[in-house]
């Protein structure tokens, strides 16, 4: 396979996890970090010991905190910036000459919803909102049940390429067919992104049934697959009322895929966090909902679900849709009820 340039802004766990999956099928890869710590720990110790600790990268990985730097020349830009920081972070390298005149294929891993003025917003829009005109419905969102640990080691992993620019949809599926992932095309833009965001606000109430299990009578594993099955009926709902296309996503690797790898692995970040509402006392830190997001570093790891939970729970209400999961995780985040209480009324069965 021909050798790609790729730049990947965003030092993140999977933005790390996918730059080593690319370099084992030898493209030449270049991350953009924000964080110093990190560039020098990829650079020096072939390692991301911020956010992808004991797991080596290979050496012809480089990193710089020059963000222009990794966006020039490049054929394909991987964008992995956190939702919060999405719009910035593109606005820092619009101008570049292969931006400007489009010749660069940008694809997107960040998960979640932007707000904006107008309502929360999907990352494919807000990404193509901030780009030169050209990129108008071309950019690719990739998403599937990949945890970053298990994407470095190369264990074989399921991605979705979804656009609505279909050639550029194969270009990307051909530069992710390395060894370790089977990579597949979509046209459904709307739902693969619905599916990659809400499996992580379901994920945040399975880690909190999940810790409530081993102290109660009534919650067991049957419980817990009854949650996922409401969880995955629930980000079909969201997907259908945000415009998603094809019923099949919810059933295929981006939907139940993805929610079944998120709820249940020992990586998941949002698992854990669901898990740490119930066994610690996170919550005392925050205010609201808000005051969380606006403080999330606090938490020491990044739960993309309680983001997400904020802008979901929105759009739930200006669409008139029932999300009772996403709903509960709400009044859990905003202080208004506890998690006890939002369980309570979860399971009242009536």
């Amino acid at each position: 396979m021909e050798s790609k340039s790729v730049g990947v802004i965003g030092g993140g766990a999977w933005g790390t996890g996918l730059a080593q999956a690319l370099a084992r099928g030898k493209h030449n890869v270049q991350i953009w970090a924000l964080e110093k710590d990190v560039v020098d720990s990829i650079n020096n110790d072939h390692e991301n010991k911020k956010f992808l600790p004991g797991y080596k990268l290979d050496a012809s990985i480089k990193a710089t905190d020059d963000i222009v730097e990794v966006a020039t020349g490049k054929e394909f830009l991987i964008i992995a910036s956190p939702s919060l920081y999405l719009k910035s972070t593109i606005q820092k390298f619009v101008n570049v000459p292969n931006i400007s005149d489009g010749s660069t294929i940008i694809a997107a891993l960040t998960k979640g919803f932007v707000p904006s003025e107008e309502g929360p917003k999907l990352i494919l829009e807000t990404i193509e909102e901030a780009l030169p005109e050209h990129y108008k419905d071309c950019t690719v969102y990739v998403a599937g049940p990949s945890h970053a640990e298990e994407v470095a080691m190369g264990k074989l992993t399921g991605l979705v390429a979804a656009s609505l620019n279909p050639k550029n949809s194969i270009k990307v599926r051909e530069l992710l067919k390395v060894p370790g992932l089977m990579v597949y095309s979509s046209f459904d833009v709307i739902g693969v992104q619905i599916c990659a965001a809400a499996k992580n606000i379901i994920a945040n109430v399975y880690g909190a049934m999940d810790a409530i299990s081993e102290t109660s009578d009534i919650i067991g594993d049957n419980s817990e697959s009854l949650l996922m099955a409401a969880g995955l009926n629930e980000i079909q709902t969201l997907g259908f009322a945000m415009g998603a296309t094809h019923a099949e996503t919810f059933t295929s690797i981006s939907g139940v895929g993805d929610l079944d790898v998120t709820c249940k692995s020992k990586y998941g970040r949002n698992r854990r966090f669901g898990q740490d509402l119930v066994k610690t006392d996170m919550l005392s830190k925050f205010e609201n909902i808000d005051d969380l997001i606006a403080n999330v570093g606090k938490i020491g790891y990044l739960p993309e679900g309680a983001i997400a939970c904020k802008y979901a729970h929105e759009i739930g209400l200006k669409k008139d849709i029932k999300l009772p999961l996403t709903n509960a995780l709400y009044k859990i985040l905003n202080k208004d009820c506890s998690v006890k209480e939002a369980f309570d009324e979860l399971l009242s069965f009536n």
